[in-house]
């Protein structure tokens, strides 16, 4: 167990942050997937936390309320399922841990690294941080409704159709909030049937033509879950890129 942080009240408002041996080469901020559904936490990350550490990094794995967590009384802000309640924990989560790496006294910088809403998150939240790593992201919650993808998960977080609430669809989808402004490196399964490759794709294409840097690997055979093995082919490159990310950052650290 590391050090948790608490950026809330409720139970699921904690971040673990683990520590490596020595000087860490940078933080990493884990956001994991599972639509947004209570089920699924933050122990989908860990194979990729202990992989950094192992590699020399600072991991901070974020916990956040999900479908089924969320207060039983919600405010107005919370309205409608998970949704906004997973990105305003996430951008809780992520002060948090600027405010953790601030007090260490160790200028650190930042890289996101989230894997399907996780990747949705960490793409919405990307001015918080140096760099970006988005593992097939979930980009545009009213096509995924459509597609009915995550057995229809979007229904549960945004009852309402796009043209009821067309705020919180684009406030929600990461490629109606382009530019980002910040290096992204987006990984994709062409054996993924959760999320799409195609819904990548047209994320890199959008994202180009706004001028933000952006590169998208695609990994043959690969399916959704694999994304997040450390063991898969894609993962040493990921860490590459991730070590090379002083080259890339736009600005000497997160924002505070």
């Amino acid at each position: 167990m590391g050090t948790i942080l608490r950026y809330g009240a409720h139970p699921d408002q904690v971040v673990e942050v683990l520590a490596p041996a020595g000087v860490p080469r940078g933080a990493a901020v884990l956001l994991h997937g599972g639509y947004w559904r209570a089920q699924f936490t933050w122990g989908l990350m860990e194979p990729l936390a202990q992989d950094l550490v192992g590699r020399g990094w600072e991991v901070a794995n974020v916990e956040y309320r999900r479908l089924g967590t969320e207060d039983p009384e919600p405010s107005a802000a919370a309205r409608g399922g998970a949704w906004p309640t997973s990105l305003i924990d996430a951008t809780s989560a992520l002060a948090a841990v600027a405010d953790h790496l601030r007090r260490s006294g160790v200028h650190l910088p930042v890289v996101s690294v989230g894997h399907s809403v996780g990747g949705q998150l960490a793409l919405l939240t990307a001015a918080q941080v140096d760099a970006v790593v988005a593992l097939a992201p979930v980009t545009d919650l009213a096509r995924t409704r459509e597609e009915g993808l995550g057995e229809d998960a979007v229904r549960g977080v945004i009852p309402e159709p796009p043209e009821e609430r067309p705020e919180a669809y684009a406030e929600g989808s990461p490629v109606h909030q382009l530019p980002v402004g910040r290096p992204t490196l987006l990984v994709h399964g062409d054996a993924d049937t959760r999320v799409p490759l195609t819904h990548s794709e047209d994320y890199l294409r959008r994202a180009t033509e706004l001028g933000d840097v952006v590169e998208l690997r695609v990994v043959t055979g690969l399916d959704h879950l694999g994304l997040i093995r450390p063991d898969a082919p894609h993962w040493p490159g990921v860490v590459e890129w991730m070590d090379g990310r002083e080259d890339r950052a736009t600005r000497p650290g997160p924002v505070t």
